[in-house]
């Protein structure tokens, strides 16, 4: 696996730990299908920090303003991947509880979520991920919740 092909950018320690595991970190720390369908891209991925981007169009409620459900599936996306590479190869990450406040509507543009830990521990871990707009007006707070499951072998 060339570093050059993935198109999130991971830190060095990220693809060590996963140099020998035979997993695709781009598919195994992306948005899946539906990410791919709204449009949702992650840019960088460590446990410390994740940032991802969502395309307002395509992603709107019947007023014209971006879905909550939308920034919902951006916050869990970039939770979850920072909950799983905290865990490493070893541990899954599973939601278990997401809550969002909306603080301003989008009606255009793209937003950017930021997801930074809150707790990093054995058997859980929380990340609250602010997403923004354009104009670096915050849109959404989230709070992720992941339970840390021990992965099974292949």
């Amino acid at each position: 696996m060339g570093e050059q092909r993935l198109s999130t950018k991971f830190p060095p320690e990220v693809l060590d730990a996963y140099a020998d595991s035979g997993v695709d970190l781009s598919a195994l720390f992306s948005a899946g299908s539906l990410g791919s369908r709204m449009g949702l891209t992650v840019l960088e991925a460590s446990a410390e920090r994740v940032v991802g981007t969502l395309p307002v169009e395509g992603n709107t409620q019947p007023y014209g303003l971006l879905h909550g459900g939308a920034s919902a599936v951006l916050a869990e996306t970039l939770g979850s991947v920072g909950a799983m590479l905290h865990g490493g190869p070893e541990k899954i990450a599973v939601g278990v509880d997401l809550n969002c406040t909306h603080h301003r509507s989008a009606r255009s543009g793209q937003v950017t979520g930021v997801a930074t830990p809150l707790h990093r521990g054995r058997s859980t871990a929380c990340y609250e991920v602010a997403i923004t707009d354009e104009a670096g007006k915050r849109v959404c707070t989230a709070r992720l919740t992941c339970a840390l499951r021990p992965a099974k072998a292949a």
